[in-house]
């Protein structure tokens, strides 16, 4: 059982459709492990009015709460279902089941024209979720922009915006070539050198983290900011990981360890 069906099962049981006044959130890329993870936990969460989904295809069943939008007409859709708040994933992995498939899976490359889409629909809050090797990103790219495409995102005019680097695991089983599968071992390697401030967030744990800032924006002071990897892993490892999150917003460093 998938993360998104075992957590679609829940939101079943979530409580009714809130007011109007309640944000209304949108996820790009919930086809994959993270995003679909993340698209089950802003469900159930409790917190919005409405979740909608960027798809390619029809679903096969309907869950309250959730509105499937058609990514070849994002822009009027999302504009009438008056969302706010938007999630897109990047990531590599999905699942194989038809369901899943059906979710839009954003892709690198239409970073700027899906965020121009939907800033045109009307949404003020942009979340982008970015998986990266932190043994392979330069320092200066985790803390600041990676590209001229996110930078012209930037300059889009969205009340809040928040990149994520969020580290994704350098091990795992690789099928291809001989030299396909040197180069994994030896990125495999460079685990054991990274400080375990930037090791990965278990998807789950991101998945809460992510929703949970969304949470703060609101309240927090407009622009745009990169979440680094050190961020997330002294969120997740506390109970309640909001007053991190909100902290950062104002300025405010999180607490480090020594390694």
């Amino acid at each position: 059982m998938t993360p998104l069906t075992d957590a679609l099962r829940g939101a079943t049981h979530a409580p009714p459709t809130r007011d109007g006044r309640l944000p209304r959130a949108l996820v790009a890329g919930a086809g994959g492990t993270l995003g679909s993870a993340l698209l089950a936990q802003a469900l159930v969460d409790g917190r919005y009015g409405l979740v909608a989904a960027v798809v390619q295809a029809d679903l096969g069943s309907s869950l309250r709460g959730l509105r499937p939008v058609r990514h070849e007409s994002l822009v009027p859709q999302a504009a009438a279902l008056q969302l706010d708040t938007a999630f897109v994933v990047y990531e590599r992995e999905r699942h194989s089941n038809g369901r899943d498939e059906a979710f839009h899976q954003p892709q690198p490359g239409e970073l700027l024209a899906l965020s121009t889409q939907l800033h045109a629909a009307g949404l003020r809050r942009l979340l982008v979720v970015v998986p990266h090797a932190p043994a392979l990103l330069p320092l200066a790219l985790q803390g600041g922009f990676a590209s001229q495409d996110e930078a012209a995102v930037a300059g889009l005019g969205f009340e809040q915006l928040v990149f994520v680097r969020a580290a994704q695991s350098l091990r795992g089983a690789v099928l291809g070539s001989w030299l396909a599968r040197l180069g994994q071992w030896w990125l495999g390697q460079l685990h054991w050198v990274v400080p375990q401030r930037q090791q990965p967030v278990r998807t789950e744990k991101l998945a809460q983290l992510m929703v949970a800032l969304a949470r703060e924006l609101p309240d927090a002071p407009h622009g745009a900011r990169v979440v680094p990897t050190e961020l997330l892993w002294a969120a997740s490892q506390v109970a309640d990981p909001r007053p991190v999150l909100r902290d950062w917003l104002c300025g405010v460093a999180p607490p480090m360890p020594s390694r």
